[in-house]
């Protein structure tokens, strides 16, 4: 164990391989997020937006349980074991996607990849932080949802291209396999397991370990508690924009590859974006980062239902993925700083099991108000909760002292720039 160190320089080569890996999860997620409602109607003929987020509502249920198994697991049976296992779920699903003969084909499909989702992406979001140790911990978070999102993006992008091209099936499809097959072969042969880094940590960690580790990181701990509602609020949002826009732009007569290239600006500015959101978050309050960042989703949300043009869209899928930059690798992050080494798999696993159960709960919402009052007054209740989850942050968390505000960084900025104006005598008055 003496040898075993921690770092992002002293293990970059493990960590630029899980960084790889974690884009071929990214891709998986990817292969339906632009043309799957689509395909719900015309191919399957199905009408209503209830039956077609059915496939969202699935994903998130699996994928939320497996991931709070694969963080109650990871120090029984090792995070190196569960990440390979999780992706022998991710090899049928292109093929099932390709030739569905019927829809409920396709929700099978979304069973196998919310389990492939939770036991793979869980891993390499634990087996990172087990790496990194704490000094950059939100860098390395940034990094890692920088590399998934990032993967979902190009992938759906060209899945939408393909599709423009070829038809809706089963050419976007062929890219999965390629996916699932490197994901799998990598993670086998290269990956290896970081159980003596988690004894690494243990060994000078201070963190006072959770009385219950369920209910603690779920609501009474204030800053654990005040994350799970938001990574809830912020998924339930995601799946709206996953299952809704592609059709909501569709009526607006958008074609498919401008359709593709709204749907996937959206996760590539998140997932861009993260890569400067992610070293934030190691040097400003996360409380601070959590709180613009759920906010500017809302904003942009609630001006989705004023926009008229491909330009209108572009700017607000660019704010919503900056928005959700600016908390995706401040989550993990931050339940990261507020647990013990050992307990924070399990908390990891908490944590994702609320923050996906949001995609079942915003289909299965989102669903109901479009079938009832339309797309439009979907996205306004969703603005609504998205704005409600910052004032929650913004009234419950709690800062670390040494850490800056946002605000207080960028007004200090300010005044500073300020004073050496009028110091430089170039300030007159009327």
């Amino acid at each position: 164990m003496n040898t075993v160190k921690l770092g992002l320089k002293e293990n970059i080569n493990q960590f630029v391989l899980l960084i790889i890996v974690n884009a071929f999860v990214g891709g998986m997620v990817g292969l339906e997020r632009s043309i799957l409602p689509q395909i719900a109607e015309a191919e399957f003929h199905i009408a209503a937006k209830t039956a077609i987020l059915s496939f969202i509502i699935v994903f998130g249920i699996v994928k939320a349980i497996t991931n709070y198994f694969t963080g109650a697991l990871a120090n029984k049976f090792g995070r190196k074991n569960l990440l390979t296992f999780g992706w022998l779920f991710a090899i049928p699903v292109p093929f099932i996607l390709m030739y569905a003969p019927n829809w409920n084909w396709i929700i099978a499909a979304n069973i196998l990849l919310g389990i492939n989702q939770g036991l793979t992406w869980s891993s390499t979001v634990v087996m990172k932080i087990d790496l990194v140790g704490e000094k950059d911990r939100g860098f390395a978070m940034g990094l890692n949802e920088f590399a998934g999102y990032l993967s979902v993006a190009i992938v759906a992008f060209l899945t939408g291209w393909v599709a423009s091209e070829y038809g809706l099936r089963p050419y976007p499809f062929y890219i999965g396999i390629v996916l699932s097959i490197a994901g799998l072969l990598s993670s086998w042969l290269f990956v290896k397991d970081t159980q003596h880094h988690v004894a690494k940590e243990s060994s000078t960690n201070n963190v006072t370990k959770l009385k219950n580790v369920f209910w603690d990181t779920t609501l009474f701990d204030r800053n654990l508690g005040s994350v799970t509602q938001a990574g809830l609020i912020n998924n339930l949002n995601d799946g709206m924009a996953w299952g809704l826009f592609p059709i909501l732009l569709a009526e607006k007569n958008f074609s498919i590859s401008q359709i593709a290239i709204i749907t996937a600006v959206y996760p590539a500015v998140w997932g861009i974006g993260q890569l400067f959101t992610g070293k934030m978050s190691d040097h400003f309050c996360k409380k601070s980062m959590l709180f613009w960042g759920m906010f500017l989703q809302g904003v942009a949300l609630l001006l989705f239902v004023f926009a008229t043009s491909f330009t209108h869209y572009i700017i607000l899928a660019s704010i919503l993925g900056w928005g959700t930059a600016m908390v995706y690798p401040t989550f993990l992050a931050t339940v990261a700083e507020n647990t013990n080494p050992i307990d924070r798999p399990k908390s990891i696993g908490v944590f994702r099991l609320w923050r996906d159960l949001g995609y079942a709960i915003g289909a299965i919402l989102t669903g109901i108000i479009a079938d009832a009052f339309g797309i439009t007054a979907s996205v306004v209740v969703i603005g609504v909760l998205t704005l409600a989850s910052s004032l929650i942050i913004q009234n419950r968390m709690r800062c670390k002292t040494t850490m800056p505000k946002l605000t207080d960084w960028l007004f200090k900025k300010h005044k500073q720039h300020e004073s050496s104006y009028y110091s430089c005598g170039t300030k007159t008055t009327a």
